[in-house]
């Protein structure tokens, strides 16, 4: 067990506190909500343009090809600190939203906007406010980035019945431009309200003198634990989001009703807020890497229990609880991990490769989960890959060590 906080810790939370709310707003309102939410949409795009369920996954999929870029702006970041990216990727998310109220019915444009998703990545995530988070907490960082991060989880179990009514008030364009204004006229505001005067004290881009512990990014890459964790990140999300993209569809296809289905969606969000916070508070007091595989272990078992071929409400909402777990946890242990290992030197570099690596493993799932049911009928198989994947991830969680960062002497001079 670590050693615990002392109370002169607590006082972490008294000046980090708005750092972590922005980033439950910034992270709560970036492209994951709209792959957490995908499935609401389907429905409404097959019935009016025709396209199948393996369309509409591959084309999502192809998408985020965009994530190719992450490290590089990533690497952007570390230069010229984390504001400007959050102001552009949260407008450019704002116009792919409205991009896809007005599509015309080619494929070709889905994929192009579902790129334009991607590219908001870095903007919308821990890359920015992992950064900040990690520079202002040390004694409760778990925790901060496990809160920071179930902003994500806290807005897919609200948001669902609400845009589900939107929806069927206004069909699944009014969808669209509803996600649109709350991006641009709500979120991104409350964020920059929330950063005011903080971000200069805690960017190390805006502090070119001081020297800062971690690896450049080529010797994080030279690291054998950097190519495990990304593995890791990249099987996580290749079942997790996965099954997520398919969540209402599935849950038809089990036998549900169309509203039960849509709260299935409800148990994987539920999962999320479960997943960042209590791995957040574990990792500060146990070892972390055993923290992590019990957790993949867990959502191993879910997926399992979703091959029941006629589970019923109850099984399906607690099966779908289990096998996100993971998924919540991953958000909050792969910028965690990035710091513990890494260290902040070069941390939007080293961040960004993970999390490009980590979105590959969300683009195989997205199109994997879908062509599999339009080759097969059904799930089975896709939901056999995902178990095998939440447990080669829980090996590789308990093979990672940690050992002494370096002290760069400037800051001045990332990777």
């Amino acid at each position: 067990m670590d050693t615990p906080p002392t109370p002169h810790s607590t006082s972490e939370w008294r000046r980090g506190w708005p750092l972590v709310a922005a980033a439950m707003v910034g992270i709560g309102t970036g492209p994951g909500l709209y792959q957490n939410l995908s499935s609401l949409f389907t429905p409404g795009m097959a019935a009016e343009f025709g396209w199948s369920r393996g369309d509409i996954a591959t084309a999502a999929g192809m998408g985020l090809a965009g994530g190719l870029v992450v490290p590089f702006l990533g690497r952007l970041v570390d230069r010229i600190g984390v504001r400007p990216m959050i102001v552009a990727a949260m407008l450019l998310l704002g116009l792919a939203y409205a991009g896809l109220a007005t599509m015309s019915g080619e494929l070709w444009q889905y994929r192009v906007l579902v790129l334009m998703l991607a590219l908001t990545v870095p903007g919308t995530s821990a890359l920015v406010y992992g950064k900040l988070i990690g520079a202002a907490f040390v004694h409760h960082r778990g925790l901060a980035l496990g809160v920071a991060t179930s902003g994500l989880s806290i807005t897919t179990l609200v948001l669902p019945g609400v845009l589900g009514a939107v929806i069927a008030a206004y069909g699944w364009r009014g969808g669209y431009w509803a996600l649109g204004a709350a991006v641009v006229l709500l979120a991104l505001p409350a964020v920059l309200l929330a950063l005011r005067g903080r971000v200069a004290r805690l960017d190390p881009a805006a502090l070119p003198t001081a020297p800062v512990a971690g690896l450049t990014g080529a010797e994080a890459r030279r690291d054998g634990r950097f190519w495990r964790l990304a593995l890791a990140a990249m099987l996580i999300n290749m079942g997790t989001v996965g099954l997520v993209t398919q969540l209402v569809p599935f849950g038809l296809d089990r036998g549900l009703s169309a509203a039960q289905a849509a709260l299935l969606l409800v148990a994987y969000g539920a999962s999320q807020v479960v997943g960042r916070l209590a791995i957040g508070a574990l990792v500060d007091r146990f070892r972390p890497q055993a923290m992590a595989a019990l957790t993949a272990t867990i959502s191993t078992f879910g997926f399992v229990a979703l091959q029941v071929e006629n589970p019923g409400f109850a099984l399906a909402m607690a099966a779908v609880f289990a096998a996100g777990l993971m998924n919540g946890a991953e958000h909050d242990l792969l910028p965690f991990f990035g710091v513990r290992l890494f260290g902040l030197r070069a941390f939007g570099e080293v961040y960004g490769t993970l999390l490009m690596i980590a979105l590959l493993g969300t683009a195989t799932g997205i199109i994997g989960f879908g062509r599999l049911h339009d080759a097969t009928g059904g799930y089975s198989i896709a939901l056999a890959i995902a178990a095998g994947a939440m447990a080669l991830a829980a090996l590789l969680f308990a093979s990672l060590r940690d050992r002494a960062l370096p002290l760069a002497q400037s800051a001045a001079h990332p990777a």
